[in-house]
């Protein structure tokens, strides 16, 4: 096994790997006490070669920085986006071309976000030992067994990758991949701007001011987490924070009465940041304020469409071996229902192709869905002569 520890040794590897048209690519890391994620392991192979790299050895990752931008060799990752975006967040590009193995797998028919050690099983035969999967990688030195585990991340995504691009190549749906492997290139995807942090905490409100408070106190916090690398939950957590935002405490003596709070928290530092940001939050003039998306009902006809559509939907991505929601999403379905817009992803490129002209077709009342009781199926059954 090959563990590369220091400059000379990374700088002869990824020489090794200079002609290589792809490497297999994957990161051990730890993000439980820190915001930013802690690189604690890099794993890299192809066909001809395989090594793990200690960052934490203190050596200068250029080489394997070097290669990541290196536009004639594939960069395959399977469920990459966390380790693209600490290879982003540390050099501050995104490795390119890149394939993700678990996008690939959906077009091939292997599920909705397949994990690797599935993903390996269905197409090696192989029962990966997953014991050392928890281990804490910042510590020093790693056994054999962890080694071998790390490495075996990448040697066999190889392997799947061939069987994956051989496959897509073979049905002609390479391009299939761009739209999600364009998400993954895209620098936005990796960039967390605090005032939207409030969108990833769930909440029942839809009280417009209880919103917009909840948005400075979640921007607030991201910010905090950010400038101190600690976890945001750490500062604060989330139902915490709605329960704030809802009773929007002006002192320390409401503030401390807020369920869940910490009594540290409230009689801090942190409860004056508090407190601030509701003061600066109750400045802000009502027709500034979120206004909260409520689940409109479909237009009377519409909703019977939509119900036909997610039928017809789940026939075409059973007939082509692909999961469905890569081919249309259930807020395209709905916009179908109500309008035809030729700016929907479905009557685009390939997924016009198997689905919308189908549902176009549908719309028109040129296309109905059947049971056939003696084949014991669904039919799609078009009007003579169309």
């Amino acid at each position: 096994m090959r563990l590369i520890d220091t400059n000379q040794a990374l700088t002869e590897f990824c020489q090794e790997l200079i002609n290589e048209s792809f490497i297999a690519v994957d990161l051990e890391f730890l993000r439980e006490k820190t915001y930013y994620a802690k690189l604690c392991l890099i794993q890299v192979a192809s066909p001809n070669h395989a090594a793990i790299i200690d960052p934490l050895a203190e050596i200068d990752l250029s080489a394997f920085f070097a290669l990541m931008k290196n536009p004639n060799i594939t960069k395959v990752f399977h469920s990459g986006r966390q380790d693209i975006e600490i290879i982003y967040n540390q050099s501050g590009f995104i490795p390119e071309p890149l394939f993700d193995t678990q996008i690939a797998a959906q077009v091939c028919g292997f599920g909705e976000a397949v994990s690797y050690e599935n993903l390996v099983k269905s197409v090696l035969g192989i029962q990966l030992d997953k014991s050392s999967r928890l281990s804490d990688w910042s510590l020093r030195p790693l056994d054999t067994k962890q080694l071998e585990y790390a490495l075996s991340d990448v040697t066999h995504l190889v392997n799947i990758y061939t069987f994956l691009q051989n496959k897509l190549s073979e049905t002609g749906r390479l391009h299939w991949l761009d739209e999600e492997i364009a998400i993954l290139k895209s620098p936005d995807t990796y960039i967390v701007r605090p005032e939207d942090a409030w969108q990833k905490i769930r909440h029942r409100s839809h009280n417009s001011k209880v919103l917009t408070i909840l948005r400075e106190l979640a921007a607030w916090r991201e910010r905090r987490a950010q400038s101190k690398n600690t976890p945001r939950q750490s500062i604060i957590k989330d139902d915490c924070l709605i329960n704030i935002a809802a009773a929007c405490p002006t002192s320390k003596e409401e503030l401390e009465k807020i369920r869940n709070i910490r009594k540290d928290v409230a009689s801090g530092k942190l409860g004056d940041e508090i407190l601030e940001i509701i003061n600066i939050a109750l400045q802000i003039p009502s027709s500034a304020y979120i206004k909260p998306e409520h689940d409109k009902p479909l237009p009377n006809g519409a909703n019977a469409l939509y119900e036909l559509l997610r039928m017809l939907l789940k026939i075409r991505a059973q007939e082509q071996g692909v999961v469905a929601k890569l081919i249309a999403s259930d807020e395209d379905l709905k916009n179908f229902a109500v309008s035809a817009n030729e700016n929907n992803p479905i009557l685009k490129g390939w997924r016009l192709e198997i689905f919308g002209t189908d549902a176009l077709a549908l719309r028109k009342g040129e296309l109905s869905i059947s049971y056939n009781p003696s084949k014991h199926n669904i039919e799609l059954i078009k009007k003579a002569g169309d």
